[in-house]
């Protein structure tokens, strides 16, 4: 089997020569005309498998844009009840008071050190883009037999439903555009999204019927039918069609060799043995990137791959993710600042036993997690659950400030364990007390103190294991191996739970969630579960994987439609799930209640590094605005603004049938 990924060295060369690529009001730019004509171009397989590999290379682009610091996936994890923004440094453009701050002509931005937001719409329409110009010229084609016609129909289809069910999950109503202009076209009007996601469902049934399985294919990486399934399950779930949900899920678990892994496998990869040693375990295995892809494998569904020189890109996610621990802000029971030094092996104060910047890497702390996944969600009738393999210490996998040890060697604690607090005075030679006991020593908790799930963001960097001299391991650098999971079976054991719980069944529910706890060696088994109890297993199994936010969107609407209360009892209305406005602690949709009781978001300002930390979020944030420099490009007609924020007007028409939008663009 070869990756699919070799051939993109021709086809990403070709296909960019033949489209130009725009970022800027992405949606309205569907049009391939360059240097060549279109009808030419695509007139022969060749060229459609050249559209084809732009949409699988895109996979990664949309959440990769090699920034060293925040990387664009964490954008989906910054409003969410397991994570915030956490590079305190930022001053005014510190992403922590979404109320005032996320507006359409504000806050959003392409990337960078501040968020991601921007870059979701643009490349999330690149991707519809490449899509389109598969459906656009597939059946002019020449050369091609019904099935093979219907099998790049069925890849692009995947492809621009993928696109659809984030952009949907993000901005709500937006543009539904479905075919390559001839002439411009300005005058777009938004669709709703439960239009939309109708076509998602049949566009996908049209996919699962015509794309191949994986064992039939030789390329992986490229759309198979288990992922066509997998994906057409989730939207079985928004359109409250829980039964099909349901049977879909079951038919992609038991009927294409698929299974959750249960034993080591593949590569062992891992860093400085000496300092932080990781006794070799399943789940490490299963998140190293040389593994994803492995034939060993059979929990992937469908990887987005990242290995290659040809079109690498750089993914620091240790880098933005882990804790700043070498900050100066953390100083050591005597008061020395920085208490740990990330040291370069070509240093003469070197030490392997003591080695942390190439264990758990050279974290900066932009996003960091909540209390209640660092916590709430690991415990067992008060106790920490360090017997699941994701929580684990003992074998590695999850690693807390405390196991640190301070690298400073001036320090007189040199290789004990970081303290948060004292816990004695500390005098110095002249007998004065420097530091007392109970003293925090951490002034930046938010950005340098909180722990590390490794086996889920540990990359072996290349780069920097190659040269002596580097003192930062940020995560995938070119030569290493950041192959990622676009979708794994943990995760439609999960979509089965939900569909279950939605149905009323929540033992059965319960059954889908212990399967993936049983795997993890977890302690607790559940008899019953709630929404929230799935929610969290998602949060312990699907860190950095799934995509927070939208998914907690997605779990709010299909909680609304089903009419199921959440785990505090409430119920929601479909009517108005999406249309609150407000920062008190009542009301809003689930998404939201979520957020105020389980993260930081609207309880008070906090005082951190000399900073003043709102963390506040409004009802309305549940969908991000739609931009304003696509409302002013659309020059013919009227976008419809998200509820809550500046232009919104319930009286802007838009599509309620997707059938009208598609013909409105012929």
């Amino acid at each position: 089997m070869k990756y699919i990924s070799n051939i993109f060295k021709g086809s990403a060369a070709f296909v960019m020569a033949t489209m130009l690529v725009s970022c800027g009001d992405s949606f309205l730019d569907q049009d391939p005309l360059s240097f060549y004509e279109p009808s030419t171009t695509y007139s022969n397989e060749a060229g459609l498998k050249s559209a084809l590999a732009m949409c699988d290379q895109e996979l990664k682009t949309i959440i990769m844009d090699g920034n060293g610091n925040v990387i664009p996936m964490a954008s989906n994890y910054i409003m969410s009840d397991i994570g915030l923004y956490a590079k305190t440094d930022m001053g005014g453009g510190f992403e922590d008071n979404f109320d005032a701050k996320l507006t359409p002509t504000s806050g959003m931005n392409g990337g960078g050190d501040a968020n991601a937001m921007q870059r979701f719409w643009d490349e999330g329409y690149t991707g519809v883009k490449y899509a389109n110009t598969v459906l656009s010229y597939v059946d002019k084609a020449q050369g091609l037999d019904d099935n093979t016609r219907n099998i790049y129909k069925g890849r692009a289809y995947f492809h621009r439903a993928l696109r659809y069910y984030y952009l949907t999950l993000q901005f709500g109503d937006i543009p539904l555009v479905t075919n390559i202009i001839t002439k411009p076209k300005q005058d777009y009007k938004s669709t709703s999204k439960e239009a939309i996601f109708k076509m998602l469902v049949n566009d996908l049934e049209f996919a699962v019927k015509y794309v191949p399985s994986q064992s039939a294919m030789t390329d992986i990486g490229m759309v198979n039918k288990e992922a066509c399934l997998h994906l057409l399950a989730k939207c079985y779930l928004v359109t409250g069609q829980y039964d099909k949900a349901e049977q879909t899920a079951t038919d992609l678990i038991s009927n294409y060799g698929l299974h959750l892994m249960q034993n080591t496998f593949g590569t062992f990869v891992a860093g400085n043995q000496k300092t932080w040693p990781i006794t070799r375990n399943v789940l490490w295995d299963l998140h190293r990137g040389e593994n994803v892809c492995d034939p060993a494998n059979k929990e992937l569904i469908m990887p987005i791959l990242n290995f290659n020189d040809q079109n690498f890109t750089g993914y620091s996610i240790m880098r933005a993710c882990f804790a700043h621990w070498s900050n100066g802000v953390i100083k050591d029971p005597s008061g020395i600042s920085p208490a740990g030094k990330n040291i370069a092996r070509n240093n003469a104060d070197y030490d392997e036993n003591n080695d942390w910047v190439r264990s758990i890497g050279r974290g900066i702390g932009c996003f960091r997690t909540s209390k209640h996944y660092n916590q709430a969600i690991w415990n067992v009738d008060g106790t920490p659950d360090y017997q699941d393999l994701r929580h684990n210490r003992s074998v590695g996998n999850w690693v807390e400030m405390e196991d640190i040890k301070y690298s400073n060697k001036k320090s007189p604690y040199y290789g004990k364990n970081y303290q948060l607090y004292a816990t004695q005075d500390y005098v110095d030679g002249t007998g004065k007390t420097i530091v007392h006991k109970g003293d925090l020593l951490c002034g930046d908790t938010i950005r340098s103190w909180y722990p590390t799930p490794l086996y889920q963001c540990y990359i072996l960097d290349k780069t920097a294991e190659g040269n002596l001299g580097a003192n930062q391991f940020n995560g995938a650098s070119t030569g290493s191996n950041g192959n990622l999971y676009l979708f794994r079976l943990a995760e439609t054991y999960l979509i089965r739970a939900e569909a279950r719980f939605y149905q009323g069944n929540t033992t059965g529910a319960a059954d889908d969630v212990n399967v993936v706890r049983k795997r993890a060696n977890a302690k607790h088994m559940f008899t019953t579960v709630t929404i929230g109890d799935i929610l969290d297993e998602r949060a312990r199994e699907l860190y950095m994987e799934e995509w927070r936010q939208p998914e907690m969107t997605r779990v709010a609407w299909c909680l609304a439609k089903s009419g199921q209360p959440d785990e505090w009892g409430h119920t929601y209305d479909i009517k108005t799930w999406d249309k609150q406005e407000g920062t008190d602690r009542t009301g809003g949709s689930y998404w939201y209640q979520r957020l105020i009781n389980y993260s930081l978001f609207n309880n008070g300002a906090i005082q951190s590094n000399g900073v003043s930390l709102e963390y506040k979020v409004n009802k309305h944030n549940l969908f991000w605005p739609i931009p304003n420099s696509a409302i002013t490009a659309n020059t013919g007609a009227a976008l419809r603004q998200n509820y809550g924020y500046d232009g919104y007007s319930e009286s802007t028409q838009m599509w309620t049938n997707w059938e009208d939008a598609v013909a409105d663009q012929k």
